[in-house]
C-alpha cells in the first residue's frame, strides 16, 4: 500500500471540499428519490391503469440492473419471476409477459436493443429511464411505459419501478417517502459537517485504513448492498475489498495470520517487502433472522475472533426491505468516500 491514510484529513475542511462532487450526491440521495418519485407520478398511475386488471404470466426482470430487481422481488412476486442481466430476453418472454428494466443512464445500446425485442414481441414493457434517452426511444409501443428518470440514480430509478410494481400486486409494498428518510438519516448520522467522534461513516473509514475489506451480508438484499459497498471501497481506495457468500468469504478470513499485538504495521518483511493487509470482516445487517443468515454470521465471526481480525457492524433493522437496503448501501458508500478521503485521493 502506497498511500498513508491520515484521519485528520476527515475532518479538514479543505480536503472535504475537494471531495464535494462525491459527497454531496450522497447527501442529495434522499432528494432524488423523493424527486423521481414526483416526476413518474402521472406515468406511474396510467401504467397501474394499464396493467392491475391483466395479471402477467411471468415478470422477466432485464439488463445489467436486473439483480437490484431480483433481489427485492424474488421473494414476493406471486408469478414466476426471471432476472436476466445479459443481452436480449429468454426464448419463451413474449405477449403474456411483463418485462421491467432500470436504465438510469438511458444511453446503453444494449439495454435499448432488449427493449425493442420486448416491444417487437408484444409483452408489457415497464422502463425506468430518461425520457429523451436512446432506451426510451426504443420503448415505443401501446403496451410500453416508461417512468421517467431523469437523475441517473439506480435507487431512484429501481424506487420509482418498484412502487409500480407494488401497486399492481407483483412485488412487496415500497414507499418511496419511507426509502428517502432513510437515505436522510444516513446523511444527517454520515455527514461531512460531524467529526469522527461522533460520524459511524468516517469511524469506519478509520477501522479499514490497513485492512482489506471483507464485506457480507445475509440476506439477498444485504448481499447486493454487500456487493456494491464493495465495489465503492475499491473505486474509492484503489484497493481490493471483497464481497460474497459466506461460504466463499470464510477460507479469505480462515487463512489470514493471526495478529501479533508487537507486530509493526509499518515495518517491512523479512525480505524487504511491504507486509499485505490482514482482512477485515464487515457485517451488514439489516435485521433478518433467517436460520442461513444467522449461522452465516455466526461462522464468519467465530472465525475472525478466532484470527483475531477487526469485525465491524452496519446496522438498519427497521422499515421496509428496500429502506433497509437502501440505509445499508448508504453508510457503506460514506465509509468508502471517507476512505478514498483519508488515502488523499482524487475521488472524482
Amino acid at each position: 500500500m502506497n498511500e498513508v491514510f491520515d484521519e485528520t484529513r476527515l475532518d479538514d475542511e479543505a480536503a472535504l471540499e475537494q471531495a464535494d462532487q462525491v459527497l454531496r450526491p450522497l447527501a442529495e440521495a434522499g432528494a432524488r428519490v423523493r424527486r423521481e418519485s414526483v416526476e413518474a407520478a402521472e406515468a406511474l398511475a396510467a401504467a397501474v391503469e394499464q396493467i392491475k386488471d391483466d395479471q402477467p404470466r411471468a415478470v422477466v426482470a432485464a439488463g445489467p440492473d436486473s439483480r437490484l430487481l431480483r433481489a427485492v422481488l424474488e421473494p414476493h412476486c406471486p408469478v414466476p419471476f426471471v432476472a436476466w442481466p445479459g443481452p436480449g430476453l429468454p426464448g419463451w418472454a413474449g405477449s403474456l409477459d411483463l418485462v421491467v428494466m432500470l436504465a438510469p443512464g438511458g444511453e446503453d445500446p444494449g439495454s435499448a436493443a432488449t427493449v425493442a425485442e420486448a416491444v417487437r414481441r408484444g409483452a408489457q414493457v415497464v422502463v425506468g429511464c430518461p425520457p429523451d434517452s436512446l432506451v426510451a426511444r426504443h420503448a415505443e409501443g401501446r403496451h410500453a411505459t416508461v417512468l421517467p428518470a431523469r437523475s441517473h440514480d439506480q435507487l431512484a430509478t429501481a424506487v420509482v419501478v418498484l412502487e409500480l410494481l407494488s401497486q399492481v400486486g407483483l412485488g412487496p409494498e415500497t414507499v418511496p417517502d419511507e426509502v428517502a428518510d432513510a437515505l436522510d438519516q444516513v446523511a444527517v448520522a454520515c455527514s461531512p459537517h460531524r467529526d469522527l467522534t461522533v460520524n459511524p461513516a468516517k469511524a469506519l473509514a478509520i477501522a479499514f485504513a490497513d485492512c482489506l475489506p471483507v464485506v457480507w451480508g445475509g440476506s439477498v438484499l444485504a448481499a447486493r448492498a454487500a456487493r456494491r459497498v464493495s465495489e465503492s471501497m475499491r473505486r474509492a481506495s484503489g484497493r481490493s475489498a471483497l464481497a460474497g457468500d459466506a461460504e466463499h468469504l470464510f477460507p479469505v478470513l480462515a487463512a489470514a495470520a493471526a495478529r501479533d499485538l508487537f507486530d509493526d504495521p509499518f515495518a517491512d518483511g523479512h525480505d524487504g517487502a511491504v507486509r499485505e493487509p490482514s482482512p477485515a470482516l464487515l457485517v451488514l445487517d439489516d435485521g433478518s433472522q433467517e436460520p442461513g443468515v444467522v449461522e452465516g454470521r455466526r461462522r464468519l465471526t467465530e472465525v475472525a475472533d478466532e484470527r483475531d481480525l477487526r469485525v465491524e457492524v452496519l446496522t438498519a433493522a427497521t422499515g421496509t426491505d428496500l429502506a433497509r437496503y437502501a440505509s445499508l448501501l448508504g453508510q457503506g458508500r460514506y465509509a468508502a468516500a471517507y476512505l478514498g478521503i483519508g488515502l488523499g485521493r482524487r475521488l472524482f
